[in-house]
C-alpha cells in the first residue's frame, strides 16, 4: 500500500512560521518566499476527510506547476521552482482578500441558486430560459470572499469589493483582465485534451507592487472539468455531463449521507475507496496534463521532501 502525507512539521533553513490549511502547508521563509507543500489531504464540504489519498499531493502539485509555467506570457506569477514533487517554493506575496471564481458554464451552486430563482450572482446579471450546464454568452467572473479556516467563502460582487477597499479600481480591472485571459488560456489548453474547462477560481496578490498569480491553477481541486466527447447530447437530453473534477468525491459522500452538516459522520474510508479515488485522480492528471503520471518514491516522503527543499533553499 502506498503511504500518504497527511501532516508535515519541517523546520527549513530561514523558516519563520508555517500555516496549516486544508490540503496545503505553507512555510513562511524570512518574509521572502514561501514552501508550498501540497499534502495528500483531501477535503470535500469544507471538511479535511480522515484519509489521505496517496499520490494526491504530487498530483496536484505538478498539474499546477505545469499551468503556472503555461501562463507567464499573461501575468508574472509566484512559482519560483518545485524542488520536489509534493512542493512548490515562491516568492512571498500580500494576498488579496478574494478568490476570482471564473465560469463559461451554468452548473454547481450557480446551477441551483438559478433553478431557485436567482437571477443575478454577485452582481451579474443571468439571461432567462438557461438550461444546467448551459454555456454562457460570455464567460462570468463571480468573486467570493477568502473565509478564515472553518468558515465559508462568501459570494461578493465587484461593487463590494470596491467599497469594502478589498481592491483598487485599478487592481480590480488588472484582475478581471488576468482572470478572464487566464480563463481563456485554460480553455484552450482544456480542449486541445478533449475537455471542456468549465469553472475554476484563481487567487492574487502583490509583491513589490506589482501583481502575481499566486497558488495552484487548473487543478482538479480548483477546476471543473467536462469531457468535450458527448456534451451536447447528454445536454439536449438534460443528462449529468460527464466530470473531470473531485465532484466524485462529493458524490461518495453525499450517497453516504454526509455533506458536512452538523451531526453527521464521514463515512468509513476503506483502503478500497482511498485505493480508488487516487486512481481516479491519475486519469484525471493524465487527461489534463497529456502526459503519463509518474509515482514518486513514498517509501518516507517527508525525508525526501525535507533533503530536496533544504537543498535548494542552501
Amino acid at each position: 500500500m502506498s503511504k500518504a502525507l497527511t501532516r508535515t512539521d519541517f523546520n527549513f533553513p530561514g523558516q519563520k512560521n508555517v500555516y496549516h490549511g486544508k490540503v496545503r502547508d505553507v512555510y513562511n521563509i524570512n518574509d521572502e518566499k514561501l514552501v508550498m507543500v501540497a499534502t495528500d489531504r483531501i477535503s470535500a464540504f469544507d471538511v479535511v476527510l480522515p484519509e489521505g489519498i496517496p499520490y494526491k499531493g504530487q498530483m496536484l502539485n505538478q498539474i499546477a506547476a505545469k499551468f503556472l509555467d503555461a501562463t507567464t506570457d499573461i501575468c508574472p506569477n509566484w512559482k519560483l521552482a518545485t524542488p520536489d514533487p509534493m512542493v512548490t517554493v515562491g516568492v512571498m506575496c500580500q494576498g488579496f482578500p478574494v478568490e476570482m471564481i471564473v465560469r463559461g458554464y451554468l452548473c454547481g451552486s450557480a446551477w441551483r441558486a438559478y433553478k431557485n430563482g436567482v437571477r443575478e450572482i454577485c452582481g451579474v446579471k443571468l439571461p432567462e430560459g438557461m438550461k444546467e450546464n448551459q454555456k454562457f454568452p460570455e464567460p462570468i467572473i463571480t468573486p467570493t470572499t477568502k473565509a478564515e479556516m472553518g468558515l465559508h467563502d462568501e459570494d461578493i460582487s465587484k461593487e463590494e469589493i470596491l467599497k469594502q477597499g478589498l481592491a483598487t479600481p485599478e487592481e480590480y480591472e488588472i484582475l478581471e483582465k488576468y482572470t478572464l485571459a487566464l480563463f481563456k488560456r485554460g480553455t484552450e489548453i482544456a480542449a486541445e485534451r478533449g475537455l471542456i474547462l468549465v469553472d475554476t477560481k484563481y487567487e492574487f496578490g502583490k509583491h513589490n507592487g506589482t501583481i502575481y498569480l499566486m497558488d495552484e491553477i487548473h487543478t482538479p481541486d480548483s477546476s471543473r472539468y467536462f469531457y468535450s466527447e458527448g456534451y451536447e447530447e447528454r445536454f439536449a437530453k438534460g443528462e449529468p455531463q460527464k466530470q473531470l473534477s473531485k465532484e466524485f468525491v462529493r458524490e461518495w459522500l453525499m450517497d453516504n449521507g454526509f455533506q458536512g452538516k452538523e451531526g453527521q459522520q464521514v463515512p468509513e474510508m476503506t483502503p478500497e475507496i482511498v485505493n480508488s479515488i487516487s486512481e481516479r485522480y491519475m486519469e484525471l492528471f493524465e487527461h489534463i496534463t497529456g502526459e503519463k503520471f509518474v509515482k514518486a518514491d513514498t517509501e518516507n516522503i517527508a525525508a525526501r521532501i525535507e533533503h530536496n527543499v533544504t537543498e535548494y533553499l542552501k
